[in-house]
């Protein structure tokens, strides 16, 4: 995964790139392409050119009072002018501010194995620094057995001399630098660390080195396992305002021969002077997370921009890492568990994967280095095996849901079962539901007339009318018996107006009988009409039977009084019926009548029972108001009244049972009624 994240490093150092606290304090001299034509055309230089073309440089450097001097150009072999050529530059280096030359060192078998004798040894020394050396075998690649040394004039001038091999990583990208390698015991700074510390030649800064920290005094630099310190890059090199070695030295010569330089040298003043080539024909170009073309000289500046300004990037320890990566991918994995439906897991998806970003780009400018895409491949494959496991496990639950369930609940209601599942307890609980029985009447009568074929399609199209309104209104179907229907609401799935769903289903029913009685009486040869029984009480509901084979369906005193009030249709000559506790619970959205007391069989408390006739808003079926007033008068064993009122009711069967009632109780005055009927069959 090292390219990936390296990929993302890109896009963090480009988003942060920004001057530092010292930025302003580092000026660079490129020998660019612009001076290479101007040196060929002004002065006659060829390339090389002479090394006292560079002396003006240096000059300019000490007459606007930088604070040190660093070359990034390897001076290894005498000037191809003369030996001259040499002396003026060794001049101009020895009366230069604090000047560092280059040296390179090599893993390869070219250049010296030992430091040159007539070299005064380095003069840095950090505790615990050899220690810290041998604590890593990563860190023994900052041993190197070869070097490339600059000539005397330099070397011998020079207060330091700075390592200017630096290795990129694994993709040839500059990320990192070793801040000190080693090379026969002595500690060889980098270039840019050289010029950090240049300037304190003479009360050298102690230096320290413990559990990958290098001290500089009280300030820190947080290493790597490998010994290298992370950059934090400032863009390109135009944040250093970057001068051409042209210019430079034009305006050095202009203000020896008394005129006016192009330059003002106070730009210099206090200020860190970095020397390198940026010519695209001197092949020093390197990449670096801003630029695939770089001058070289960047990996320097950005390491002494770093150390003045004390903000290297740290590596988040390994043990945190793991720790909040492991965190991300159990809270992934609980969070992706809880969710039912699919968008609900794009929708977390889409939450959780944007953290790793999120904690990678708030990291940077605290000053650590988050692993974003270790972290984002262990979160998306946490989000991905806890949708495998749900698919595997939860898949097989919701397909015994949809087994379950699917020839007697709506497609909507097992859609809810299947996103909430804990909605649905298997085996028995005592619940208060509103059940719904529905019969053909005379079925038997007028069944035994017609052949199988017609009375099948008869039964199948007549039971899948009812069986959609059913469940459109959300209803459970309990079974067939025949021509019957038993149904019930609020389960498996809580309904708060289970009693009006059934009462409207029940109404939407008998309208779609009537549409379609024509046509099955063309069929039947006679007028089909249904009769409906409906109560609302608490009954024992769930999966009842043998281990092997069960019905959802429910038990109790409650559904057998649907089922009694079914049947008392009969009585009064109505076709829908419901019970008291069921009307109550409707809150007013139907239009009705109450029919009466009665006590089926089975019970010895008696029921108030009440016929719908509509919707909310509906007109009541006519005669209705004045059928309420006949049966208050019978409550009030007015019969004279009652009868009178009832006998105007000549086409309300209801209306006609108390009528007939009412004159036998005129006829026998011995006789007493309370208005409750007995009734005496099913």
């Amino acid at each position: 995964m090292r390219r990936w994240e390296y990929a993302t490093w890109s896009w963090r150092v480009k988003y942060f790139a920004a001057p530092g606290a010292a930025t302003d304090k580092i000026k660079l001299i490129l020998l660019d392409q612009q001076s290479l034509d101007w040196g060929k055309k002004e002065m006659g230089l060829s390339w090389p050119w002479p090394r006292e073309v560079y002396a003006p440089i240096i000059d300019f450097c000490r007459r606007g009072g930088a604070r040190t001097v660093a070359f990034d150009v390897l001076f290894t072999e005498p000037s191809v002018y003369s030996v001259r050529d040499d002396q003026v530059l060794g001049k101009a280096i020895k009366e230069s501010p604090p000047f560092v030359g280059a040296l390179s060192l090599s893993k390869k078998t070219t250049g010296a194995v030992v430091w040159p004798s007539d070299f005064p040894p380095v003069w840095i020394n950090i505790a615990g620094f050899p220690a810290w050396l041998s604590g890593s075998e990563q860190k023994q690649s900052l041993i190197y057995p070869w070097a490339a040394f600059p000539i005397p004039e330099v070397g011998l001038n020079s207060v330091l001399l700075g390592n200017v091999t630096a290795d990129p990583d694994s993709d040839s990208i500059f990320r990192s630098a070793a801040l000190f390698s080693v090379f026969d015991d002595q500690v060889i700074p980098l270039l840019g660390c050289a010029a950090y510390l240049a300037p304190w030649r003479e009360t050298p800064i102690p230096i320290s080195v413990e559990e990958n920290l290098l001290r500089f005094g009280e300030e820190t630099v947080p290493l790597d396992d490998s010994g290298r310190a992370i950059l934090r890059f400032r863009g390109g090199s135009e944040v250093y305002k970057p001068l051409s070695a042209a210019a430079v030295i034009q305006s050095e010569l202009r203000i020896q021969e008394g005129g006016e330089p192009t330059i003002d040298p106070k730009v210099f003043q206090g200020c860190y002077i970095l020397f390198g080539f940026s010519a695209p024909g001197l092949l020093d170009l390197r990449a670096t997370p801003i630029s695939p073309v770089a001058p070289g000289l960047m990996i320097h500046a950005t390491v002494l921009d770093n150390l003045l300004s004390g903000d290297f990037l740290r590596v988040v320890p390994l043990a945190v890492t793991i720790t909040v990566i492991i965190l991300l991918s159990v809270i992934a994995g609980i969070m992706i568990s809880m969710v039912k439906k699919a968008w609900q897991s794009v929708l977390v998806s889409l939450i959780l994967l944007p953290i790793p970003w999120l904690i990678g780009f708030a990291a940077y400018p605290a000053g650590y280095w988050w692993p974003i895409i270790a972290s984002e491949v262990a979160l998306a494959i946490s989000l991905v095996g806890t949708l495998v496991y749900n698919y595997a496990t939860e898949g097989r639950q919701k397909a015994f849901i949809k087994q379950a369930f699917k020839h007697y609940l709506s497609s909507d209601v097992i859609d809810r079962l299947i996103d909430d599942p804990s909605q649905l307890q298997l085996g028995g609980e005592r619940k208060v539901l509103t059940i719904f029985f529905a019969d053909l009447e005379k079925f038997s009568t007028f069944s035994e007339k017609l052949d199988p074929p017609t009375l099948t399609a008869l039964l199948n199209d007549f039971l899948s009318d009812m069986t959609e309104i059913i469940m459109e209104e959300g209803g459970t179907l309990d079974k067939y018996i025949g021509d019957a229907i038993v149904a019930f609401w609020n389960a498996p799935l809580v309904q708060d107006n289970h009693a009006e769903r059934a009462v409207r289903a029940a109404l939407r029913c008998q309208r779609k009988l009537a549409e379609r009685r024509a046509e099955l009486k063309e069929r039947t040869g006679v007028d089909l009409f249904m009769r409906i029984g409906i109560n609302t009480g608490e009954v024992v509901v769930g999966n009842m039977g043998s281990r092997d084979r069960f019905d959802y369906t429910v038990l109790g005193d409650a559904a057998n009084l649907a089922s009694r009030l079914e049947g008392a249709n009969k009585v009064f000559g109505t076709y829908l019926m419901i019970s008291e506790e069921t009307w109550s619970q409707t809150s007013g959205s139907f239009v009705g009548r109450e029919l009466g007391r009665l006590r089926v069989v089975g019970r010895k408390t008696p029921v108030t029972v009440f016929e719908p006739g509509g919707l909310k808003g509906e007109s009541l079926p006519s005669g209705w108001k004045e059928f309420a007033k006949g049966l208050e008068f019978c409550y009030q064993e007015e019969w004279v009244k009652a009868l009178a009122v009832f006998n105007t009711l000549a086409d309300d069967p209801a209306a006609r049972v108390y009528a007939k009632k009412c004159r036998e109780l005129i006829d026998n005055p011995e006789e007493s009624w309370n208005g409750i009927w007995n009734l005496t069959q099913k």
